[in-house]
Order: C-alpha cells, then structure tokens, then sequence
C-alpha cells in the first residue's frame, strides 16, 4: 500500500525541534513519530520526558532529552523551564506540543516564547476553546458545523433527563481533561451503558455527556492537517478509525488512511472561517440517521496516530509544520493509503471488540495485512519497541516502577548515539 517519495523533503536540517509533552504519560507514543520523522530526515530533534526510562528518549533518532515534569499548575516555572531548554539547544527550535497541556500553554503564552521558539500563531485563547469539550459544542452550533446532542451534567436531575431524551448508551466526557482534578484515572472519555456507571463517573469528576451515535467502528474518521497563517490547510489527510481502546470511546488502536473529500472540504471551510493556524487532529463520526459528519473532538496540536498519514512527496504533518516555520515550501503530495497499529493497544481493542461480537479473529487477522507502520517497532529503531515491551510487561504485572526524577528544572540527558554524533559532526 505505502508508496515511497521520490526525493526526501528539503528540511533545514540547521534548525532542531523540540517536542513537548507536559502530560506524565511514557507510554505517549506521538512523540516517537515526530522523532522518527525529522531525525530520518537530518534534523536534530530534542523532548521532554517525564522519567528515565521512557521509551521513545531509546529512539536513535533523538539528539538529546531533558528529564523533566513540571506539571500544569505553575505557569512561571513551565515557562522558564523551556525557556532554560532554548539556551541548552542553542538554536530557536521548532516547538511540537504532542498533548492539550502543552498546547494551551504555548498558545497562551507565545509572545514570551517567540523570541526562543518557532511555533504556528493562533489567537492565544482560540486553541482552549477547541480543547474544551462543552465550548467546542457551542462553536459547532454557531457555525452550523454537525455536531451531537450535548449538555453539561452538573447535576443528577439534569444527567437524567438527557438520558431519557436519548437512552444508553451515552459518552461522558471530562470537559477539560488537561487541568488537574479530583478525576484521579478517570479517561477522558467514556462509554457509559448504565445509570449506576454514569453516577459514580459524576462523583469523581466534572462531565460532559453526548448522545451516542450509531453506526459501529466503521463510522469513525479522522482529519489531521496543517493550516498556515492565512489558514490554508497543507496537508490535509482524512482516514477511517476502525479499532479503539477501550473500545468505542478510546485512543486509536489500528486506523487506516482514506480520502474523504466531502469531509475534507467541510473541514477546511470550518478551519477558514476560525482562522486557525498549526496542528489539528480531529475525530468526527458519520451518523448514519442524516448521513452527515459529526465533529467529535477538536485537538489543537499534533495527534498520538499523526503518522498513519504522508503523502508522496514525504509529508506528515511535523514534517510540514517544520518547513513552514523554518521558511521552506511545503511540496504537494498525493495521501498515501496505509495503515497504522498501535502494538500496546490494538490486542486489547481487539478482545473487546470480539467479546461485543463486533469483530471476529479471522477479521483481525486480514487487518493486519494492511499495516504499513507500526506506533513502536521500526527495524531502524528497535530500542523503543523494546523498552515500550517491558515497561508494558512491568505494568500487567502491578509492580511499582522505579519513582521518577522529578527535578525542579529541566535536567539534561546526554546522547551518545548516532543522531547525537552526526549533530556535532555538523556543527564543527
């Protein structure tokens, strides 16, 4: 299925990257997609990294790491945090937030980072409206966008009386899952089948609640692109969610890249008219009651399954963002179809799919052939597939994993690898 570009992009390999997850999560595997992507193509490309032993600080394709957690609470320590990163690096980096935390924040906080970062500029407070699940609804309604029924649940009365309006089962949604709370594990979103579920999720958290749209897996789609300053969207990938974990309401456990230019076009019209610029990673379902395109989720930065989607000139959507900022054109491309699995989940949602009767072993099996790239395993960067493996076989078996560093500012990690070496090669 996947077809190889005739020439790599024309990167300016002098400028770095750094990717930025805020959120404590090692088993985050976006940040490995955006180190494999540049560094394959010469650029150096640092991360934060909540512990040691992350997975993707194993990539070879990683120049250096900074050890670091600073949590979401204190802006002041956050913002010099990266800033103290910009002087370690030496060069204006391009800045890649990987989570919602880290996205708001840039977003928020750009005029005190521009002179340190090379990051898209949207309007500051655009990028928390998007996130936010219950203002993303309402910008849906002013926009004449698709969206589904929706309301807050701030009381039992009033959770009960959308659930007579639209009957189990129902998504319950955390309406800023980026901000501390008492949620302690609760997943940001939730398929709920029963009254009982639904009040504990309440007692725990803040939610949102959507009617559930019908329709199966086959419903689910994406849309992840990069829009420029003047909002014009380059490149622009749709494709089809076929597995989640948990299943159908989760993260994406097998996908597949698909053109959709129906969809395609509404998506960019919307982009237009919010003026939005960067990163997007949107999921949307196809309601099969009225045949249209329901927005889902808005999450203004890079998605975790971003690399299901490039084009045939060797475009993701780093790659792209990285030669708009650093003053590159972006070639046209054609999408490529292929297939993405995540190896940590896809067996999971492949159980509880087949235990819903949604999907049989043989079914799975076929689906595996139309894997074109894998989330960990890459036969030229085997160590995070490695490391991802015992860290998962360490969590199944319930034993406490070593406590993380957790310094009060970024604390460096050096490479000695091959990206690390070519980097200084360069520089003499």
């Amino acid at each position: 299925m996947r077809r190889q570009p005739n020439s790599p992009p024309d990167v300016d390999r002098a400028t770095p990257a750094l990717v930025l997850k805020l959120d404590a999560n090692v088993f985050h595997h976006g940040g490995l997609g955006v180190i494999r992507s540049l560094g394959r193509l010469g650029v150096p490309v640092y991360a934060v990294q909540e512990e040691r032993f992350t997975p993707a600080g194993a990539s070879r394709y990683l120049s250096g790491g900074w050890r670091w957690r600073p949590g979401t609470e204190d802006a002041a320590r956050v913002l010099a945090g990266l800033l103290r990163i910009s002087e370690r690096i030496g060069k204006r980096a391009v800045l890649l937030p990987t989570d919602d935390a880290g996205a708001l924040f840039v977003a928020e906080y750009q005029a005190k980072l521009r002179e340190a970062f090379l990051f898209p500029e949207p309007d500051p407070g655009l990028p928390a409206l998007l996130a936010d699940k219950y203002s993303l609804h309402e910008i849906c309604l002013r926009l004449g966008v698709p969206t589904p029924a929706t309301a807050l649940a701030r009381s039992w009365d009033e959770a009960e009386a959308f659930c007579a309006a639209h009957g189990f089962p129902v998504i319950a949604k955390l309406v800023r899952p980026w901000r501390p709370s008492g949620a302690g594990r609760t997943r940001s979103t939730n398929l709920v089948r029963t009254r009982e579920e639904l009040r504990g999720l309440m007692e725990r958290a803040e939610l949102m609640l959507q009617e559930y749209l019908p329709g199966g897996a086959e419903a689910d789609w994406f849309f992840h692109g990069y829009c420029d300053e003047h909002s014009v969207c380059r490149p622009a990938f749709t494709g089809r969610k076929h597995r989640s974990y948990p299943a159908g309401a989760g993260l994406t456990a097998f996908g597949t890249a698909e053109p959709n230019a129906e969809l395609s076009d509404a998506v960019q019209t919307m982009l237009e008219r919010l003026s939005y610029r960067g990163i997007m990673d949107l999921d949307l379902r196809r309601d099969p009651r009225d045949g249209r395109y329901k927005l889902l989720d808005f999450n203004p930065r890079l998605g975790a399954q971003f690399r299901l989607f490039a084009d045939d000139a060797g475009v993701d959507v780093a790659v792209a963002a990285h030669l708009h900022l650093t003053g590159r054109e972006i070639p046209v491309g054609n999408p490529v179809r292929r297939g993405f699995l995540v190896e940590n989940y896809d067996p999971f949602a492949a159980l509880g799919s087949w235990r819903r009767s949604q999907l049989r072993p043989g079914d799975w099996l076929r689906s595996l052939r139309e894997v074109d790239e894998l989330a960990w395993f890459a036969r030229d960067d085997l160590a995070p597939f490695g490391l991802m493996c015992a860290r998962l076989a360490w969590r199944i078996l319930r034993r406490p994993f070593p406590a993380a560093h957790r310094p009060d500012e970024p604390t460096p990690r050096h490479r000695r690898g091959r990206a690390a070496a070519q980097h200084r090669k360069g520089n003499r």
